[in-house]
């Protein structure tokens, strides 16, 4: 769908991550796992889909980038499959505007924060609310709308702020990408080193 470039966020985000260990989260067909493979940073790219999954394997063997990258299929409502304060980073391109529901994305918010080191970085990209997109289709509940078979989550930037529980707000910054274009926050947030 997107291409096999990587995204303007990884591409960006690539400073933050140099020498890490970090987590990206619907990793899709991996154009973003394979630039920081590229790069030598660790991933574990995580998926809803076998076959993306498959599809990433398959580039990661034939790249020779192997021991960069582990894949696992895996539903991100779920508990994330990692020990607390042992990642470095997550990144997103997408995913928090998927069909999650506001309680879904704070349990995510929360399990990305249970798993990242204290000082690590989470950053994400969702579509906000001046896309074109939004408020066509159907309205699913909530800022979330089906639109030629797909449902978005588009976010305002209040929404934003209120996912980082935890963090301290680096940046939230908007950008653009493709020809439609679609219109999206950068969000980059840090674990705060202690609670409160």
């Amino acid at each position: 769908m997107f291409g096999n470039e990587p995204s303007k966020a990884a591409v960006e985000s690539l400073n933050f991550f140099k020498g890490k260990k970090i987590v990206e989260l619907g990793s899709g067909l991996g154009r973003d796992t394979i630039f920081f493979a590229q790069n030598s940073i660790k991933v574990v790219a995580l998926d809803y889909s076998q076959k993306a999954i498959e599809i990433i394997n398959k580039k990661s063997k034939k790249l020779n980038l192997t021991k960069f990258i582990k894949t696992k299929i895996f539903d991100v409502r779920k508990k994330l499959p990692f020990k607390s304060n042992t990642i470095d980073g997550c990144f997103s391109h997408m995913l928090y505007c998927m069909a999650l529901s506001n309680s879904d994305l704070e349990n995510l918010n929360k399990e990305v924060l249970r798993i990242l080191k204290p000082g690590g970085i989470n950053i994400y990209t969702v579509r906000h609310t001046d896309d074109g997109d939004y408020r066509n289709g159907i309205h699913i509940g909530e800022d979330l709308y089906a639109n030629d078979g797909f449902i978005v989550h588009f976010f305002s930037e209040s929404k934003v702020k209120q996912l980082t529980k935890g963090f301290k707000i680096l940046n939230i910054e908007k950008f653009e990408e493709g020809k439609f274009p679609r219109k999206l926050f950068k969000v980059i947030l840090k674990k705060k080193l202690f609670a409160g």
